[in-house]
């Protein structure tokens, strides 16, 4: 079997058209993530507005140190995918094993450093609902935020990290080829929630603080 043959599948005439599909593909689907996470920002910003001064006095009591330390996970992942997707260009076999391996590791580490976080902020009270510690009652407003937003990212990255462990394993055992045009389709996805992230490192971790 050619490997153009092993590279295209049905329907698609050729490799070229079913790249341009798999990418066009990917593409709607942020268009419609961009709507969904736009919507929730938008409700942040207005509620912030009402009430800025809550907002930030909540902010404050964020873990700021695992903020940025996944902020520099997710990057690091980012480059790690970035770099497994031009080494299966020029079909280096190893090396895109290697870079899809240590993207999925550090997604999984981001999780890890999340779930401290998660634990520290319950042991803090900072829950909205009743005996919440922080005054006024609009700081839970922000803490509802926080939960419903970083839930959902770490939905998405979960998600993420078990397309790109499907894809090693495929990877593995020859049932994927190296030039497989599955890999920009998934990397795009993981940049995705990356690009999430960046925007809600500063809506949660940084006003306030200046």
């Amino acid at each position: 079997m050619s490997e153009v043959s092993r590279l295209l599948h049905e329907p698609w005439p050729s490799v070229e058209r079913q790249k341009f599909a798999v990418t066009f593909g990917m593409w709607v689907f942020i268009a419609s993530e961009v709507l969904f996470f736009g919507g929730l920002f938008l409700a942040y910003t207005v509620y912030r507005h009402l009430d800025a001064e809550a907002f930030k006095a909540a902010a404050r009591e964020t873990e700021v140190i695992y903020g940025a330390t996944n902020t520099a996970v997710l990057l690091t992942s980012s480059l790690t995918m970035a770099m497994a997707v031009k080494a299966s260009e020029e079909g280096l076999r190893r090396m895109t094993l290697w870079c899809l391996t240590a993207t999925a590791a550090l997604g999984l580490a981001f999780l890890v450093i999340k779930g401290f976080e998660y634990k520290s902020d319950l042991d803090k009270g900072l829950w909205p609902g009743p005996g919440f510690p922080l005054h006024p009652a609009a700081t839970q407003l922000f803490w509802a935020f926080y939960w419903i937003a970083t839930g959902i990212h770490a939905i998405h990255l979960t998600v993420g990290i078990v397309i790109v462990t499907v894809v090693i394993f495929e990877l593995k055992r020859g049932a994927l080829p190296v030039r497989a045009t599955r890999f920009e389709g998934v990397a795009l996805y993981w940049h995705l929630v990356d690009t999430i992230w960046i925007f809600l490192l500063p809506m949660v971790y940084l006003i306030g603080r200046s």
